[in-house]
C-alpha cells in the first residue's frame, strides 16, 4: 500500500517495506548509485531515494527525469546527509510515466505570469503546492468554524433570477439563439436567469426557518475588471443568523477572521514558512497581529474624518458618501489604529436595498471588517426585516418588488431581525498567504479574456 511522503517524513523510527509514489523533482547519478528526489504533493518537502544500480528497475534510471512519475519500494533509514532526517533505500523502482525534455517545470525559477500559462502543471511547483494545500485546509476550517457553532450548511442555487447587489454585472444564462433579448418566456426557465453573484437572499429564507445557516459555494460577477483583486468566478462564504443585530454580526465576523488566521498559524506552518520566505516576509507577523489584537470599531463618518485629518496624500481622495478604497482601509488598520478594524453604519446611497435603515434615515447597518495588508475581507449587515421599509428601500434603488416577491414574503410571515455577511474565499486566502494576485489562489482563474483551462 502506498504511503504518503508527509507520513514517511514524520516517522519516528526506521521502517521497512514502504511503497512511495510521486513525481521526480531531481536526479543525480554517482558511481553505482542514483539519488532521486521525489515529491507527491502531500507536503512541501521531498523524499530522497537512494537507488543502487543493481536493484530491479534501475536500468530505467535514465528516464527518471524531472516530471516523470515513479513508484519505489524500499526501506526508510536515517540519512547521513545534512538537512534531512530520513532517506529511502530502494529495493525496487518502477517508471510509471515518462516526462520528455519539453516538461516546463525544470528546477529553476519561474515567474507567476509564466506559471499561469501552465495552470495544469503549476500545482507541482513548491509555491502552488503550498497555496492549494492551504486552500484545502482552510476550506475544512471554514466548515469546522460554523459547524462547531451549530450553523446549518445550505446549498444555494448557482442559477438565479435575482440580482442580490443590484449592480447588473451578471452573466446571462440562456438557451436562446440569435436575439437573446427576445421574449424571456421562450427561454429555458421561462424568464431571464443569471449566474448568481451571491447566495445571501436564499440563505435568508433558510435562516428564517433554521436560525443559523451558512453557504459556501461558487459565485460569478461579469465585471470587466482586470485587477489583481478581481475574478469572474470565485467562492463565497455567507453566514446568516436569525434574531441577530449588527453587533452580533460584527462579533461573528471578527471571530471568524481571527479563527482563520489562528488555524493557518497552527496547521499550515510548513507552507506558511515558504510564503514567508518567498512571497511576503511579513505574512506570519500579520496573522499574529490579527489573532492577538482586539478589533477596533468605528462608524463610517468617524473613519472618513480620521482619514481627512491624517495629512496623507492618497491616490484616491477621501470623499464623504463614497466607498473607502483599499489604501484608506489599510491606513486605518496599519497606521492609525494599529489593529484590525470594523467600520460600520455606511451611507444608504452606496449600499444595497436589503440593508436595514438606521433611525437617521441616511445610514444603514452595514459593516466591513478590515485587516492589514489587504483592507476589507468581510462585508455584511443587519438585514431590513420591516416590510414597509424594505419596499421603500426597493423603490429607492429602483427595483421591482415583484421580482423579489418571495423575499418580501419573509417580512409578512413571522419576520425577525436577522443579519449576515459575505467574504470571498480567495480574498481571505490572499490575506492568509500573502499572495498578491487572486489568480494565484484559485486553481483555474476566470478573468476577462481568460478561460483557457
Amino acid at each position: 500500500m502506498r504511503t504518503l511522503i508527509r507520513h514517511v517524513l514524520a516517522s519516528t523510527t526506521p521502517r521497512e517495506g514502504l511503497t512511495v509514489q510521486g513525481w521526480v523533482r531531481t536526479r543525480r547519478d554517482s558511481k553505482g548509485f542514483s539519488f532521486v528526489e521525489i515529491n507527491d504533493g502531500s507536503c512541501l518537502a521531498s523524499l530522497q531515494v537512494v537507488v543502487d544500480a543493481s536493484v530491479p528497475g534501475a536500468g530505467q534510471m535514465h528516464d527518471f527525469t524531472t516530471g516523470a512519475s515513479v513508484s519505489v519500494q524500499g526501506d526508510l533509514v536515517a540519512s547521513p546527509a545534512a538537512g534531512q532526517r530520513w532517506e529511502l533505500r530502494a529495493r525496487r523502482v518502477e517508471l510509471v510515466g515518462k516526462a520528455d525534455a519539453s516538461f516546463p517545470l525544470q528546477k529553476k525559477g519561474h515567474t507567476l505570469e509564466f506559471l499561469r500559462t501552465i495552470a495544469h502543471l503549476r500545482p507541482r511547483s513548491n509555491l502552488f503546492g503550498a497555496v492549494f494545500r492551504t486552500r484545502s485546509r482552510l476550506a475544512h476550517a471554514v466548515h469546522q468554524f460554523f459547524q462547531e457553532r451549530d450553523f446549518i450548511h445550505v446549498h444555494t442555487p448557482i442559477i438565479t433570477a435575482s440580482d442580490c447587489e443590484g449592480a447588473g454585472e451578471m452573466f446571462r444564462v440562456t438557451t436562446l439563439k440569435g436575439n437573446v433579448d427576445g421574449d424571456p418566456a421562450a427561454d429555458f426557465f421561462g424568464r431571464r436567469t443569471y449566474l448568481t453573484v451571491s447566495g445571501q437572499l436564499e440563505a435568508e429564507t433558510f435562516a428564517c426557518a433554521l436560525s443559523n445557516v451558512y453557504t459556501f459555494g461558487p459565485t460569478f460577477r461579469a465585471e470587466n475588471s482586470n485587477t489583481a483583486r478581481h475574478a469572474a468566478e470565485f467562492w463565497m462564504i455567507e453566514p446568516e443568523m436569525a434574531f441577530c443585530d449588527l453587533a452580533g454580526d460584527m462579533d461573528l465576523a471578527e471571530a471568524f477572521v481571527q479563527a482563520m488566521a489562528r488555524h493557518t498559524l497552527e496547521h499550515c506552518a510548513e507552507d506558511l514558512t515558504l510564503f514567508e520566505r518567498f512571497v511576503d516576509k511579513e505574512v506570519r507577523q500579520r496573522l499574529a497581529f490579527v489573532v492577538e489584537r482586539p478589533f477596533q470599531r468605528v462608524p463610517y463618518a468617524e473613519a472618513v474624518a480620521i482619514l481627512q485629518r491624517s495629512g496623507k496624500s492618497f491616490e484616491f481622495p477621501v470623499e464623504p458618501g463614497a466607498n473607502l478604497q483599499s489604501e484608506h482601509e489599510r491606513y486605518l488598520t496599519e497606521e492609525h489604529f494599529k489593529a484590525p478594524v470594523t467600520v460600520f453604519n455606511y451611507p444608504r446611497t452606496i449600499k444595497p436595498f436589503y440593508m436595514r435603515l438606521n433611525d437617521d434615515g441616511a445610514t444603514v447597518t452595514a459593516m466591513d471588517v478590515l485587516v492589514p495588508g489587504i483592507g476589507e475581507v468581510i462585508g455584511g449587515s443587519q438585514r431590513e426585516e420591516r416590510l414597509d421599509q424594505l419596499l421603500d428601500n426597493m423603490k429607492f434603488q429602483k427595483l421591482d418588488p415583484k421580482d423579489y416577491w418571495w423575499y418580501v414574503d419573509l417580512r409578512r410571515y413571522g419576520t425577525v431581525p436577522h443579519a449576515g455577511f459575505g467574504l470571498g474565499f480567495e480574498r481571505l486566502l490572499m490575506f492568509l498567504t500573502g499572495v498578491g494576485n487572486i489568480r494565484d489562489v484559485i486553481p483555474f482563474a476566470r478573468t476577462p479574456g481568460n478561460a483557457e483551462f
